[in-house]
């Protein structure tokens, strides 16, 4: 039930911006959004409605100006932002991993730790890029570096969270036998997994936005 709540607030996400024509000026959140709301569902929704709708061009023609979002709102989306990528290298990751049956010293999670964190810290570059590089009008080398300052130390904190909570899951609640990712099991645990990651990701990105590595967004 969560995975398909999870999946239909994605659809009704893209469905808003792309065929209700709430086109995001920042396209890059156009991915952002939905691919959130996989895992945080309907408060993914309701942020959006409330305050991603209002960043379309369709929005400010009809309302005027965007209303203006408090600290903890633009702290909430730049997590959403670093959770993007983490969100998609994992299922990226962890699919390759299970197909491939990939283990060191004989556990999946150690490589399936790597392959997150690699894939995840790529895809978080190329998100965070940009929102960078444009926001500040960067070249593409220096957009690049501002990017690894704003977004490896945010995406390592989200994966601590994760990693916590998957090491909890492969040592704890289930050793023998192992959940995997052919099962629906395996993925509700990690959209829980994930939501542990926004928690340690947030005051990371509170801090970075207060000191200006990040931009708020």
């Amino acid at each position: 039930m969560a995975l398909g709540l999870g999946g239909l607030c994605a659809a009704a996400i893209l469905a808003d911006i792309y065929a209700a024509g709430h086109r995001q000026k920042m396209r890059i959140m156009e991915a952002v959004w939905p691919v959130n709301a996989l895992y945080l569902g309907p408060f993914a929704v309701w942020a959006y409605v409330r305050f991603g709708r209002p960043q379309s061009r369709r929005w400010q023609r009809e309302h005027g100006d965007a209303p203006g979002k408090p600290h903890w709102v633009s702290t909430t989306i730049g997590v959403m932002h670093c959770g993007a990528g983490c969100t998609l290298g994992d299922i990226i990751a962890e699919t390759g991993i299970f197909l491939l049956a990939i283990t060191i010293v004989g556990h999946a999670l150690w490589a399936e730790y790597i392959g997150d964190y690699v894939l995840a810290l790529l895809l978080g570059i190329v998100f965070q890029f940009f929102a960078i590089a444009p926001m500040r009008g960067l070249s593409v080398g220096k957009g690049l570096i501002e990017t690894a300052k704003a977004d490896v130390l945010s995406l390592t904190a989200f994966e601590v969270g994760l990693f916590g909570w998957m090491a909890l899951m492969a040592f704890v609640f289930f050793p023998n036998p192992h959940l995997h990712p052919d099962t629906a099991a395996y993925w509700f645990l990690m959209q829980i997994g994930m939501i542990a990651g926004f928690f340690t990701a947030y005051p990371v990105n509170a801090w970075l936005i207060r000191r200006g590595i990040k931009e708020a967004m």
